[in-house]
């Protein structure tokens, strides 16, 4: 082209000057005026306002009016952190809780909430505000003002510890000797531990409630008074309890309930419409709450009934057998680590010969010996439901483990037998354990051919 126009050489810069201008330190740079300036495409005019939606979400929450792709960018990008009352009722998302669990509480097991994150995240919520409440100190609109946003996710509460009133410096001998309204306890705190009558019967889909009495990691501050469930907070709960038509689970361990308590709670829970599961483990009842409990088991619907690890006698024990005789709801009855001795483990054996509905039954660890044995040989060969038995740690002796031995060679329904550290033989061990694998392997037949049928 410049041949055609005629160009003479001498228009051409000479070969040093061009490899001056190839040095890159001294070419001329133009640099521009904005310092954020790429050659990046300019994003969308959608994509910028929903940017300002994710900015302003917390003044204003847009995003039932937006289309499914423009509120799945929205839910990506919301913060973890903002506040309740906003996204309660708004997100349902499960991504959106999900991220709002792990971050609260890092690695998180959401199979136990019916794979709900949702739920997961209110119900831990709520349990670490009871869990955190100090009488007198507390605002309660803390939890009070939770329950609108929570109350439909709610569905099990599992309180491991609940806080006592802060304890008020000692006063000087003088202070207390002229102090007549101290003395009359005037000036106690207003409750004791958190008040679940403010909370329970708002809780309209609450099915299962777990509560210890205690304080987690005291350290030196250490005091009885600490693991103590008083008379106060037995009446409040009791009352809660009754108002919560939901209930199925109720669970009250290591918290020294002991008998007077146990009435009260049961008294309250006889009328109960729903209440499948209690468990009153490792507490202080004895004979006088066993027959309260006798009461429950015949008026209540019952399936599954904990009393292990407390202080229950003969006397208890057949109350319970006489309640469990006219009994047609429970399904599991576990009284391990008592002392009904063999008064009171005849009793119950008795009473599993009028009662046909009993599948699970626990007494271990009960100071019982052969005169047991010989009743519950009879349970074994008459009753056709009892599905497990558990006798482990009683001194049945040799002559108690034949005549078990005897009983179980007529059975066809136990699936378990649970005889260790019981002191029978070698040989009825064997012959009763050789028993329980014909009859799972009678049962497993029997359940193939009605799948095949099916």
């Amino acid at each position: 082209m410049a041949a055609k126009i005629g160009k003479s050489p001498g228009m051409y810069p000479p070969v040093e000057k061009l490899n001056l201008a190839a040095d890159p330190r001294k070419m001329r740079r133009i640099i521009a005026e904005d310092p954020e300036w790429s050659l990046a495409v300019v994003p969308l005019l959608s994509n910028l306002c929903l940017q300002h939606i994710v900015r302003n979400f917390e003044d204003k929450p847009i995003l039932e009016e937006l289309l499914p792709s423009h509120k799945d960018y929205v839910l990506e990008r919301l913060s973890p952190s903002l506040p309740l009352c906003v996204t309660a009722n708004l997100i349902s998302d499960d991504g959106y809780w999900k991220r709002c669990c792990t971050l609260r509480w890092g690695l998180c097991d959401v199979s136990e909430y019916s794979q709900s994150w949702k739920r997961m995240f209110f119900e831990r919520h709520l349990e670490n505000l009871i869990e955190l409440f100090i009488p007198d100190a507390t605002d309660p609109k803390t939890v009070l003002n939770m329950i609108p946003l929570c109350r439909t996710y709610v569905r099990r509460l599992n309180i491991s510890q609940l806080l006592p009133p802060i304890k008020e410096p000692q006063k000087s001998e003088e202070d207390d000797s002229s102090d007549s309204a101290s003395d009359m306890g005037l000036d106690g705190p207003s409750m004791d531990h958190f008040d679940f009558g403010i909370l329970l019967n708002k809780l309209t889909n609450l099915e299962e409630l777990n509560l210890v009495y205690r304080v987690k990691g005291c350290g030196m501050n250490f005091e009885w008074n600490l693991f103590e469930f008083t008379y106060r907070d037995c009446e409040s709960l009791s009352k809660a309890l009754k108002s919560c038509k939901t209930l199925k689970v109720l669970r009250l361990h290591q918290s020294k309930v002991d008998d007077e308590k146990c009435r009260i709670l049961v008294n309250q829970l006889l009328d109960h419409p729903t209440l499948k599961e209690l468990n009153l483990s490792h507490n202080l009842i004895g004979d006088r709450g066993a027959r309260a409990i006798g009461k429950l088991i015949n008026q209540s619907k019952l399936e599954t009934l904990d009393i292990y690890d407390n202080s229950i006698h003969a006397p208890g024990a057949q109350a319970l057998a006489h309640a469990l005789s006219k009994n047609a709801t429970l399904l599991s009855l576990n009284m391990r680590l008592n002392r009904l001795g063999n008064e009171g483990g005849q009793a119950i054996g008795q009473s599993l010969l009028k009662n046909h509905t009993l599948l699970h039954l626990h007494l271990g660890s009960n100071e019982m010996s052969k005169p047991t044995a010989v009743v519950l040989s009879q349970v074994l060969v008459h009753n056709k439901t009892l599905k497990s038995i558990n006798l482990s740690c009683n001194r049945l002796g040799v002559d108690g483990g034949k005549v078990l031995e005897e009983g179980m060679s007529h059975n066809t329904t136990v699936m378990e037998c649970d005889i260790r550290l019981t002191e029978v033989g070698q040989e009825s061990d064997y012959c009763i354990n050789q028993v329980v694998r014909n009859n799972q392997n009678r049962a497993r037949r029997k359940r193939a051919q009605e799948n095949h049928a099916k």
